[in-house]
């Protein structure tokens, strides 16, 4: 058997209609799970109603924040800002882009 402390679970894959990404007046908000402190940085999938992401930087003094940002931006090739949840796991991000099918091909997210 197994110890559960050993036990790898599988990301949940967001059900039939959820979004984690939506159209706002000014681009697209990403409602996103930051895990700080990760082994390396990198979107992991959708968790829930969030994209979870990896952010290799710890949680402190907000350089997981500034990581976060500078690897969205770098990946997605435009501006990106976190708009709520700068102190907490669950981030709401804007991002200045109308491509919405761009942008979900660019996380991994496209729908099939």
């Amino acid at each position: 058997m197994i110890p559960s402390s050993r036990i790898v679970w599988p990301v949940i894959v967001a059900s039939v209609g959820q979004r984690v990404l939506h159209t706002s007046d000014h681009g697209l908000i990403l409602t996103a799970w930051i895990v700080a402190g990760a082994s390396s940085t990198e979107v992991v999938g959708v968790h829930g109603s969030s994209l979870k992401i990896r952010v290799a930087t710890p949680a402190t003094g907000g350089l997981a924040n500034d990581a976060l940002v500078r690897f969205l931006r770098k990946r997605l090739g435009c501006p990106v800002s976190i708009v709520s949840g700068g102190g907490a796991r669950r981030k709401q991000i804007h991002i200045e882009s109308g491509d919405l099918a761009g942008i979900e091909r660019a996380l991994g997210i496209a729908p099939d």
